[in-house]
């Protein structure tokens, strides 16, 4: 049996074909049982459950969520804003632009222009031009450009 080993060296986790599997299960359907992963990947409830339990202990698997599809809540809307920073602008100085910022989906520190992308979700267009607002106060954002999502043709997650 081949387990789950984990590399201190380079703070990764190295797994097997079956734990794919049982991740891929997870990320499609978060409630799936154990029994139900088990048999679609060929191991008994309580080694499905084993490897599950690793893989969260692991921090591999961080935790379970509802997905809602916001497009079908009255009225909100989604936007993407890239954001652009002076050349001498630090990661966490861009990280601490969208901090505890409540309309922040997710955000993330990209490599080439921009400097960041930030997803938001918002009541409306007012709303949106707010929140960049605030965005363009808390320093070094030299530019912004907002994308409003239309339509979301696939989630993966």
């Amino acid at each position: 049996m081949h387990l789950l080993r984990y590399d201190y060296s380079v703070n990764r986790v190295h797994f097997d074909n079956l734990d794919e599997q049982i991740l891929g299960l997870l990320g499609a359907d978060g409630r799936r049982s154990a029994s139900d992963i088990g048999r679609s990947v060929g191991l008994s409830p309580a080694a499905a459950k084993r490897r599950i339990d690793r893989l969260e202990t692991l921090g591999v698997i961080t935790g379970y969520r509802a997905v809602i599809d916001h497009s079908r809540l009255a009225g909100g809307i989604e936007a993407f804003v890239e954001l652009r920073f002076s050349g001498t602008t630090q990661v966490d100085e861009i990280d601490g632009a969208v901090a505890g910022l409540p309309e922040v989906v997710e955000a993330f520190t990209v490599a080439g222009d921009p400097d960041a992308l930030v997803r938001l979700r918002v009541r409306d267009l007012e709303h949106l031009k707010r929140v960049i607002d605030r965005i363009r106060r808390t320093g070094r954002v030299t530019g912004t450009k907002a994308l409003i999502v239309l339509s979301a043709t696939a989630d993966r997650r």
